[in-house]
This record gives structure tokens, C-alpha cells and sequence, in this order.
């Protein structure tokens, strides 16, 4: 293999969850790597050190077609698995290889609770698509590369931040995924330490909203401040993070930083959950249990189609807060 294509279309986490495939491809294999995605998401890439060109479109893959079909690609390993990605590695007419997307087993569970889905993480099925190419899982976790230029320092926030502060990801694509305002709001007041509310720009109104509710303890509202990348700067830094199943999650997870993370509709059983293969104790899961809706969709929705969105309302602030308290610990 001289040259392979690695596709993934979108979006944030997801595509930070390809990153242990190509590092194992670039190492074990010593070859040519290129990626393909949306525009939005092509700096995730860019800054790789294992990728060698990034392609990246913005409505259609036929933008980059005749491009990828010069470049004489020996594999494609398609890592987004839908139909416009197989109909473009077809046109390409070169090997290709996918993985398990398990989407009639997500249909059983959402539907009927019928449980079939294996005990496996989606980095780990992601393997599967490279398997034939003879390359191995090697278990050294995700990577996001962050450029110095990015680097955000905390005591632009607020000087207090420079002895510690715990970063809470209030944002997400799905409501059924976001933790409300006033839990947020209670679970922020109790913690040790100063609390950075993260976020985009639709969700700088929630953050405010947090604020207002709070009754003690420094909450800075850094929603839409930054680019992803000093998004991710803060989170580097951060001593913990709380965050709801996003892409901010998975860059915790890359930078080994101590996680809860914080399940609504969907369930760590899909395979998203935090994936620090060599820091298993670094993360705690939070999710109500015993709930019969849950989940109510492999993704999210726009509000609970129960309307009383107990998988968020019940989560467990005493729970949260005896897990941050022992994360924090644990890291020092």
C-alpha cells in the first residue's frame, strides 16, 4: 500500500474518532495518507501529523472527485458508511473496505429494547474496516492536534482560573442530549472549583440562563467566545470536564483529561462513550437507569417525546458531585 483515502464526512467526535485508525494505518503500514470531509471540519485533519493531503468539500463530493481520481488511491477505508460515501468509492473503482454500523441493532434497541448490540467501542469497530490491510488496534487513544497559535490562557477568562477550574460542556446537536439550565446551574454551584461553561454561539443564552441560576461558587460563560480550537485549548487545561455526549467530549478524551460525561436519550452502549483505552478509571458515567424510553433514538431529538425528559432530570447531582470530588482526587 503506497496510498489510502480515509473518509469521514462529519462531524466533530466523530471524526476525532478516526484519528487511532490513522495513526495505526501511517505507522504500520508506512504509507501515503489522505482524508476526506466537509470544509467545516477539515481543520480537524489538517493539523494531523499522520495525514499527508486533506480533501474536503462543501455539498457534494463530485467538488473533489476528479481530484481523488487522480491520485490513484490503492484503499479506501470509509469510515462515515453511508450512501453517499459508498456510491463515491464506488466511482473510484479501487479496494475498499467498511465497518459494522450496527444500525439494525440500534433499531431493535430504540424500538423494542431488544439488546443486540456487541460490547464493543465504535474506535474499536472502526478497526474492523483495516483488518484485511493487516492493521492492528494499538490502543494509544485518540490525538487532537492543537496548534500553539490557538492556545487560549485562562486568565483572560478570569485570573482566578489560574489554580484550577473545571470546564462543563452545556452545548450539543440533539436537546434530548443537553442537560437543562437549572441542573447545570445546581451541580456548577457545589463544585470545588471554578466552572467554564463551553459551548457555540446557540448556546451562549443557555449559559447565561445557568448563570442567573446559580447560587454560589465563579461561572464564566466562555460560550461562543472561541473557535473550536481554544475550545479545546480550555479543555486541555481544564482539572475535570462535564460534558454532555458531544464532540467537546471526545476531545477530552484525546487530551486524557478526567471526564464525566453525561447521557441522556441515547446510551453508552452505542459504542461513543469516552475512549482512554489506558485510563479506563478516567471517566465516570452518569445516566439514569431503569428508564423505559431510554433510549428513544440512536441519535436525538428535538424535545422528549415523552415530554417529561426524566433522562436528564433525574440525573444524580449528588452522584456528579462525589465523582468530581473523587476525579479531582484521583488526578492530583
Amino acid at each position: 500500500m503506497k496510498k489510502i483515502l480515509v473518509i469521514r464526512f462529519s462531524s466533530i467526535g466523530d471524526i476525532v474518532l478516526t484519528t487511532p485508525v490513522i495513526r495505526s494505518l501511517k505507522e504500520q503500514l508506512k504509507c501515503e495518507i489522505h482524508t476526506l470531509t466537509k470544509k467545516r471540519y477539515h481543520n480537524i485533519y489538517k493539523d494531523n501529523k499522520h495525514i499527508d493531503r486533506v480533501y474536503a468539500f462543501g455539498k457534494s463530493t463530485s467538488e473533489v472527485y476528479a481530484d481523488l481520481k487522480k491520485e490513484n488511491y490503492d484503499f479506501v477505508v470509509d469510515l462515515q458508511k453511508n450512501f453517499r460515501s459508498l456510491k463515491l468509492t464506488q466511482k473510484l473503482k479501487v479496494p475498499h473496505a467498511s465497518f459494522p454500523k450496527l444500525n439494525v441493532e440500534k433499531w431493535l434497541l430504540v424500538n423494542f429494547k431488544i439488546n443486540k448490540l456487541p460490547h464493543k467501542h465504535i474506535v474499536e469497530r472502526y478497526f474492523e474496516a483495516v483488518k484485511d490491510l493487516n492493521v492492528s488496534i494499538d490502543k494509544k487513544g485518540l490525538e487532537f492536534y492543537l496548534p500553539k497559535k490557538y492556545v487560549v490562557k485562562p486568565s483572560i477568562l478570569n485570573e482566578k482560573l489560574e489554580k484550577g477550574f473545571i470546564s462543563i460542556v452545556i452545548g450539543g446537536q440533539h436537546f434530548t442530549k443537553i442537560m437543562p439550565p437549572e441542573k447545570i446551574a445546581s451541580i456548577a454551584s457545589q463544585l470545588s472549583l471554578p466552572v467554564v461553561l463551553l459551548g457555540g454561539p446557540e448556546d451562549k443564552s443557555r449559559g447565561e440562563e445557568v448563570i442567573k441560576l446559580s447560587e454560589r461558587n465563579l461561572i464564566i460563560n466562555a460560550c461562543g467566545q472561541f473557535s473550536l480550537n481554544g475550545s479545546a485549548s480550555l479543555i486541555k487545561q481544564s482539572s475535570l470536564v462535564i460534558t454532555n455526549d458531544t464532540g467537546l467530549m471526545h476531545i477530552a478524551a484525546a487530551f486524557e483529561r478526567p471526564i464525566i460525561s453525561l447521557w441522556g436519550n441515547t446510551i453508552p452502549e452505542f459504542g461513543m462513550y469516552p475512549y482512554m483505552p489506558t485510563k479506563k478509571d478516567n471517566f465516570v458515567i452518569s445516566e439514569v437507569g431503569g428508564l423505559k424510553c431510554r433510549p428513544c433514538s440512536k441519535l436525538g431529538h428535538e424535545k422528549c417525546p415523552k415530554g417529561h425528559f426524566k433522562c436528564m432530570y433525574k440525573q444524580d447531582d449528588n452522584f456528579i458531585i462525589k465523582s468530581a470530588s473523587k476525579l479531582l482526587y484521583q488526578k492530583k
